[in-house]
């Protein structure tokens, strides 16, 4: 079965959250996902909102970039939320949007290295290991969390590049693959990580996230073709949709047909109703989805 959520954009003011929360929580939404975009919203702060407010509803982020936060300080937060509401999250991480890494300090050499290092020393943590590492970013000694969750969450990770691919193949809970990337490019990013995972995995299926970009209602073909030129996207074929909830479904089952186990529908930055559109995707969409 496909998974559908939807993305609370960062470029609605934190205060519109509630209303989009109980708007999913109420219509019955699979998944509410939330970005730590530079410099908008913070991914563990709303996400530790989101929980407060819901009780059903799963809360996604994707993601947090690993070179703004320590990872030892990431596993605490996971940790705490995961004992509050277990299960009800999940959680990206990633190598982050460089620009911005670079904006603020935090921009390394060998982004795949640090986030190899990064993963490694996350599940351990999370895993309630004591942990000493000496890697080429992430320095550890002797430490180890006093209240890790009862049972490690898995985590997922974002990849665009074959080498990054590889990397969460191998070492992630799930890949988190950008609104970029069309149904051609899932099924390569699926082979590859599928590859790269090792012999020993668990044969369950391995999580591919997938954001898709959508618009519906007046004007929602023009409205999708201006956000993705304000992105660069406008010339990569096949990476929105614009239409009613059937044109918008028909898109999702060929994305999981593709290789997405779960599609998360991006409206647009002008969205002018962000918990509408929430409500029309439970209420409209999701019923069309096997």
């Amino acid at each position: 079965m496909t998974t559908l959520g939807a993305v609370f954009r960062p470029q609605n003011p934190p205060e519109r959250l509630r209303e989009v929360v109980r708007a999913a929580e109420d219509s019955g939404l699979d998944e509410l996902w939330l970005w730590e975009d530079c410099f908008f919203e913070g991914g563990i702060s709303t996400a530790a909102a989101a929980l407060a407010w819901s009780d059903r509803i799963r809360i996604g982020i994707g993601v947090l970039p690993v070179p703004l936060r320590n990872v030892a300080l990431t596993a605490m937060e996971i940790a705490t939320l995961e004992r509050m509401f277990p299960g009800r999250a999940v959680w990206g991480v990633g190598h982050g949007v460089q620009d911005w890494m670079g904006q603020v300090g935090a921009r390394v050499p060998s982004p795949i290295t640090l986030l190899r290092e990064y993963l490694d020393a996350l599940h351990g943590l999370l895993a309630g290991n004591r942990i000493t590492m000496k890697g080429r970013y992430i320095h550890l000694d002797d430490v180890a969390l006093d209240w890790p969750p009862v049972t490690a969450p898995p985590i997922l990770a974002a990849a665009t590049g074959p080498r990054t691919l590889e990397l969460v193949g191998a070492t992630a809970d799930g890949a988190i693959l950008t609104s970029a990337t069309p149904a051609d490019g899932i099924r390569t990013a699926s082979n590859i990580l599928h590859a790269a995972r090792p012999a020993t995995a668990t044969p369950h299926p391995f999580p591919i996230v997938v954001n898709l970009l959508a618009a519906t209602g007046p004007n929602a073909a023009d409205r999708l073709t201006a956000d993705l030129r304000t992105q660069d996207r406008d010339t990569i074929p096949d990476v929105g949709v614009a239409g009613d909830a059937r044109a918008i479904a028909d898109t999702v089952l060929r994305w999981s047909e593709a290789g997405a186990t779960t599609v998360v529908l991006q409206p647009t930055s002008d969205e002018p109703d962000p918990a509408g559109f929430i409500r029309f995707v439970a209420e409209q969409v999701r019923p069309l989805i096997p």
